[in-house]
């Protein structure tokens, strides 16, 4: 029988609730829910023992509650002495090949999206219905995400919007780089089904997962998992590839549904990832496009602030707005939804988690064009607001990934264009491109564990 990990969800819950130290940790937590985010008093104290261990999650340089999550996040837990005994000897517990490490992360990363802090709410008040929500997908390129921070930092009216970090690995640099920022709302989700916390089993490549190129026939000798469903190629899971589209259904689903500050929200929700960069205007040239959609393109119902066009000219462009049909590998970059939108997708679930794409852009495709009532038709930005500065990613490698080529030309191009930036109207542009015709999948997504996981992953809101 395969591996379930969210049956299994329950399973860890209970094995957690035996330790001392998570019982503490969910006491707290429960402690702070008594309490709203931006009125969190800044004398409450994590727990403490008569001693301590150097280090540990009870030093004595933990100083109030906030100081105890940004430990949580920063560093990897050094459990006191008299706890290690104990924790190695139920090593067996875990799955083989997983240790103690995994399990740690597997903890903090329960505890972390079950409190759902949101830092710098005493700063810049309390998240309001209609807040911008940026959504940015994290995985493990710190460099880039250094600069699309940077280029947050220079937007005008930032301090009115909330940042939600949505990561798939757990790196303690990453999390101190985010908890660096003090200009805006920030508050970071962890996806809890990654490949970091499951190396060696599903949703991560298990041991005896069928390897992609071996053909059906061998598979079925060998009974490796899922031998009886290779994708439409031939070819059988690779978990780093299906992860990306799990990661994203799931943060979506958690903003709009889960997460206490967002789930009852009317306001937009702009995808970001890692490796972008930001216009200054991205946040005015938001709201015009919405008000300009309301008034003129009501039936929009996607808002593109990136596009893959080769040349980019402000000067001309700057309030320009196409308006056609949404194509996956044309207006996937800085797509902005609303709450209807996510309804809707949501309802074609079993299309987007059936389909045999791992690319989430080429599923919402599928469901664009198979699935919802209303297809998708794009309101796009002629001159983006969004840049793609990665020179590295999953479906291209350069010599160098981490050349910053890409970045001087952007950041050269802002500069020069800021008299542009700000328009204030905009001019719609109609083409008659008509709907493309949906090609068959990519494939990589054949193996019936991922369309499971996919499926169950929008009843998750505990994590």
């Amino acid at each position: 029988m395969w591996p379930t990990p969210l049956l299994a969800s329950w399973r860890r819950l209970t094995r957690l609730l035996r330790s001392p130290i998570v019982l503490l940790l969910l006491l707290f937590g429960w402690l702070l829910l008594l309490v709203p985010d931006s009125r969190m008093p800044v004398d409450v104290v994590a727990p403490q023992e008569q001693t301590s261990t150097p280090g540990s999650w009870k030093d004595n340089s933990v100083r109030s509650y906030e100081d105890f999550l940004r430990k949580v996040l920063m560093e990897t837990w050094q459990r006191p002495s008299n706890f290690s005994v104990g924790l190695l000897s139920n090593v067996s517990r875990h799955r083989e090949g997983e240790g103690v490490e995994a399990t740690d992360i597997r903890d903090q990363i329960y505890f972390l999206n079950a409190v759902q802090k949101v830092w710098n709410e005493e700063r810049f008040g309390a998240v309001s219905p209609d807040t911008v929500v940026f959504l940015i997908q994290v995985h493990t390129r710190r460099h880039y995400l250094e600069y699309l921070i940077d280029s947050f930092r220079a937007v005008r009216g930032i301090e009115g919007a909330l940042l939600v970090f949505s990561h798939d690995y757990f790196d303690s640099e990453i999390n101190a780089l985010v908890q660096s920022i003090d200009f805006v709302r920030v508050l970071q989700i962890f996806y809890p089904y990654s490949t970091q916390l499951y190396t060696n089993s599903f949703p991560g490549q298990d041991r005896n997962d069928c390897p992609w190129d071996m053909k059906r026939e061998k598979a079925m000798q060998m009974k490796c998992n899922n031998a009886e469903h290779p994708d439409l190629y031939g070819h059988y899971r690779e978990a780093k590839y299906t992860q990306i589209k799990h990661h994203w259904w799931w943060k979506i689903h958690r903003v709009f549904d889960g997460l206490r500050v967002t789930r009852n929200s009317t306001g937009l929700v702009v995808l970001v990832e890692e490796d972008h960069y930001v216009v200054p205007d991205i946040l005015h040239v938001l709201g015009i496009f919405e008000l300009a959609r309301k008034q003129h393109c009501a039936h929009c119902n996607v808002i593109s602030l990136g596009t893959y066009m080769k040349s980019v000219n402000f000067a001309s462009d700057s309030g320009r707005v196409e308006v056609c049909p949404w194509i996956a590998s044309k207006h996937n970059m800085g797509m902005v939804l609303r709450r209807d939108n996510w309804e809707e997708i949501k309802s074609c679930s079993d299309n987007f988690c059936n389909f045999d794409d791992y690319n989430w852009d080429w599923s919402l495709q599928h469901i664009s064009s198979n699935c919802l009532k209303n297809k998708l038709v794009v309101m796009m930005a002629r001159a983006p607001r969004i840049f793609h500065i990665g020179e590295c990613g999953v479906h291209h490698k350069e010599k160098n990934c981490l050349s910053d080529k890409v970045l001087s030309k952007v950041r050269q191009l802002i500069a020069s264009s800021k008299d542009q930036l700000f328009p204030s109207k905009l001019s719609l542009v109609r083409t008659s491109r008509r709907a493309m015709k949906m090609p068959k999948g990519n494939g990589g997504w054949g193996d019936l564990r991922d369309h499971w996981l996919c499926l169950h992953l929008i009843n998750a809101t505990l994590l």
